[in-house]
């Protein structure tokens, strides 16, 4: 007979965010049948009855299981991987899966220095024998393809220098973009030439000026006013606060109701921004991943924050 503790200690191992392999290892070596079958009437999450009071796996939430196993697997292969090689693989599996996921591209393409992407889109033609911008054009379709495109192609100045009334300028001509294309028959932002030349051209020190500019013409922040234009306002953050996009991050995917994708969105940060300064979502996050995430993941999670506060 199973006694409480062993039941808690299964649910534990596989409820959260990955899976306590070592615990289940001690459960299933020390365990005897007619144990065991005690230990599934105590985890009713994971083992049913039917009505003929046959007992089976909750199909459900195998499925889940078999998402939570693959989270490491995942961060391990995309950690091994050469850096190039790994951001073609996401490109193209993001544009495979269509528009949900084309926030990856505009993370790629923005948290990315101009040397690691264009790595990125040498990786792709060897591998696909493609180009990521031939591949965007073809399949991607609406007001997203101009801007994709254009992000993907960018190779931006990243030295300091900063044009002050440009950066002012162009923060007016954001602004008269944004707030002229809120009604039903007016394009969006993200189809105004201007828009995507400000975004896909600037350097990210000259676009964070342009931020604080348009903040001060405006009552609020680029990003506030850009709810409506998801896509739009990802990129913004990506490029200009990024800590804010890397902390939803983390927010989203620790939550007790998180959806496999908000997981596999942490997975890809941990596994891919190696030169972002995770400090501050180090501290915020902690205690929460150790709440929630479980084995060897969530070393791999602590062990990279671990790194990034030294």
């Amino acid at each position: 007979m199973a006694n409480p503790c062993e039941v808690e200690v299964l649910n534990n191992a596989l409820s959260g965010i990955g899976v306590d392999e070592k615990s289940l290892v001690s459960i299933l070596t020390k365990s005897q049948n007619e144990h065991k079958k005690s230990m599934r009437k105590g985890c009713s999450k994971f083992f049913l009855e039917d009505e003929r009071q046959f007992e089976r796996w909750n199909d459900s939430a195998i499925k889940s299981l078999k998402a939570e196993f693959k989270l490491f697997k995942d961060v391990v292969v995309l950690s091994l991987m050469h850096p190039w090689e790994r951001d073609a693989r996401l490109l193209k599996k993001a544009l495979k899966k269509g528009p949900p996921h084309y926030n990856v591209i505009v993370e790629i393409a923005c948290t990315r220095s101009s040397d690691q992407l264009l790595g990125a889109r040498k990786a792709y033609h060897s591998l696909f024998d493609r180009s990521i911008e031939e591949d965007l054009a073809s399949h991607v379709k609406g007001s997203e393809r101009k801007l994709l495109v254009a992000l993907v192609s960018a190779y931006r100045y990243e030295g300091p220098k900063v044009k002050e009334d440009a950066a002012k300028s162009e923060a007016k001509a954001l602004l008269n973009a944004i707030k002229n294309n809120n009604g039903d028959h007016k394009k969006k932002a993200m189809e105004e030439d201007e828009v995507i030349w400000i975004l896909t051209t600037r350097s990210k020190p000259h676009l964070k000026v342009v931020y604080e500019q348009y903040k001060k013409i405006s009552a609020k922040t680029i990003t506030e006013d850009l709810e409506v234009e998801l896509l739009l306002k990802e990129t913004v953050e990506c490029l200009c606060t990024p800590q804010t996009y890397f902390t939803r991050v983390f927010d989203t995917a620790l939550r007790e109701d998180a959806k496999e994708d908000a997981k596999k969105a942490l997975t890809r940060l941990v596994a891919t921004q190696e030169d972002v300064d995770l400090k501050g979502i180090a501290a915020k996050f902690e205690d929460k991943i150790k709440e929630r995430v479980k084995g060897a993941y969530k070393d791999v999670l602590l062990g990279v924050l671990a790194d990034d506060r030294q």
